[in-house]
């Protein structure tokens, strides 16, 4: 008989299981539109999937690749590999057929589950992908055309190939792999960040209980979707880790859209980026959708003062900013309710730890700007099969975030930009994200985005994008004098360029290195000025 090293910990067992044995069985879980199901009925659907995969043949720590919008079905799936020991791997529906070929190869999954309205997408995938042997596909639409040693099952064939019986959750420990969850990619090719089954725990009891303070009673709406790092948090980890309802919205996020779910569902918590708060204000949905939400969120990227203060305004809640990262799974430094700091990240969430260092891995204090690295319960063992990044990210207990911040007298962290993306003009580091928090505050601008585009010269000078407020008309000159009043000289923008759009990535994030391309073969920037006084840095 082998020996048992460690106390076994399935993940699955900690979100759905011991609900029903608690007694709680009979709490609402999940709802979708047209279904809801209780924390038994959940519990059920888990097993059978988990079942099902053992019976196609999955084997504990392999990977299944999950295609699909949010739903009963997607969340299952992600439970139920997990339940069987496998590791699940949600990828986004955005992805083209040749973009998801290369994580399932890159992965070595034998298995994809996807929805068959995304079925021309997962032939492609299929056709490069020479590892996969099954597809698995759920709801309406063409059958995929897959080459001819792919066995393609539909949803309720693959369910009954478990014969019905629910399986026992694998005994994995803490450490044992749960959930692949790759990059959104905005500067190369996507990496799969590997996560625990014990990090999910570890999210759920630092930023869900002690910051969010999420309770049973609590539900859950999420515009980030089930396959980012912060949308599975959102929708999953946290109402399932206490026991509280999560709302999953299967459609693309719109403001029309989220306001009808909010009017029929009536979260308490809801979970946005700032792009979509800005949709929100620049939207007609009434002033009151929000009334039953009592406590909103934005990750992604840094919530700017003025959309902070505007959505409290109008829609009556507070919004916390916080950063997260795929590779820590969730945010792991925050405002906190009741205590927020317009235009700041926070403070670190308990259990977690912040250095700011300088470019020589010196340790830096109050008021000083440097890199920022973390280290917490949740950060990824690694990157798969990306040795060298996963040595320059994963540093030790330390993860190297990529970002620049600024520790602030109070001890809250403001967030400068990421650390490739900061700008030295005329010899003086300029943050992107202080003068887009200063464009966004001039009426005429719903988005800004601040890049370094090279003037004559050859020498970087940080030029706006700007996208117009519904009905306003962009006058560069205005802006330029409204920087000049709120910004050191040096920092102002030397062009405002009006586009119709921010180019994002599937997660709201701006992708600078296209408007850097962009902006660099159309702008024509003024040259550099002499700078006076102040170190050069």
């Amino acid at each position: 008989m082998a020996t048992q090293l460690r106390d076994p910990f399935n993940v699955s067992g900690y979100l759905v299981d011991r609900h029903v044995e608690a007694g709680d069985g009979g709490r609402e879980a999940v709802r979708v539109p047209g279904e809801a199901l209780d924390y038994a009925q959940l519990a059920d659907r888990v097993a059978r999937v988990a079942a099902a995969l053992r019976g196609a043949g999955v084997r504990p720590e392999e990977r299944v690749v999950l295609l699909m919008p949010d739903g009963v079905e997607l969340l299952t799936g992600i439970l139920g590999a997990m339940r069987m020991g496998a590791v699940a791997v949600p990828v986004s529906t955005m992805l083209t057929g040749t973009e998801l070929a290369t994580l399932v190869s890159d992965s070595r999954a034998r298995t994809l589950v996807a929805s068959r309205a995304l079925g021309e997408i997962a032939g492609v995938a299929a056709a490069g992908s020479p590892e996969l042997t099954e597809l698995i596909v759920h709801g309406g639409g063409q059958q995929p055309d897959v080459r001819p040693d792919v066995t393609v099952v539909d949803w309720d064939e693959f369910l009954a190939g478990g014969d019905g019986q629910a399986v026992e959750a694998y005994p994995t420990w803490a450490d044992s792999p749960a959930l692949w969850l790759y990059t959104s990619g905005t500067t190369g090719t996507p990496k799969a960040a590997m996560h625990r089954h014990g990090s999910i725990r570890d999210v759920v009891e630092t930023y869900g209980t002690q910051v969010l303070g999420i309770r049973p009673d609590d539900r859950c709406l999420s515009v980030a979707k089930l396959f980012f790092a912060y949308g599975i948090g959102n929708s999953a980890f946290f109402p399932l880790g206490v026991g509280a309802t999560t709302v999953l919205e299967p459609a693309r996020p719109t403001p029309a859209s989220i306001a009808e779910r909010v009017a029929s569902e009536r979260p308490t918590l809801f979970f946005g980026v700032p792009t979509f708060y800005s949709a929100l204000l620049a939207s007609d949905v009434p002033d009151d959708t929000f009334d039953s939400v009592r406590q909103g969120v934005s990750a992604g990227e840094p919530l700017p003062a003025s959309l902070f203060t505007r959505v409290r305004d109008r829609f009556g809640f507070e919004v916390l900013d916080g950063i997260g990262s795929t590779e820590a799974l969730h945010i792991f430094v925050s405002n906190r309710p009741g205590q927020v700091r317009p235009g700041s990240s926070g403070t670190p969430v308990p259990g977690y730890e912040v250095q700011l260092r300088d470019s020589d891995g010196g340790l830096l204090g109050q008021g000083e700007t440097g890199a920022l690295f973390v280290r917490g319960p949740s950060i990824a063992t690694g990157y798969w099969c990306r040795t060298d990044v996963t040595r320059a990210t994963f540093q030790g207990e330390w993860l190297r975030t990529g970002d620049t911040y600024l520790r602030n007298e109070d001890g809250t962290y403001s967030y400068l930009g990421r650390s490739d993306d900061m700008i030295k003009a005329g010899g003086m580091w300029v943050s992107p994200a202080e003068v887009e928090a200063r464009l966004l505050e001039h009426p005429s601008v719903a988005e800004a985005a601040v890049v370094a585009v090279p003037d004559e010269s050859g020498l970087d000078k940080p030029v706006a994008c700007v996208v117009a407020a519904p009905g306003a008309t962009i006058d560069a000159g205005e802006l330029d004098a409204f920087c000049r009043e709120g910004l050191a000289a040096f920092k102002r923008p030397r062009q405002v360029v009006e586009v119709a759009e921010l180019p994002k990535t599937a997660t709201g994030k701006i992708r600078r290195f296209e408007l850097r391309d962009s902006m660099s073969r159309s702008a024509d920037v003024e040259p550099a000025e002499p700078v006076t006084g102040g170190a050069l840095a």
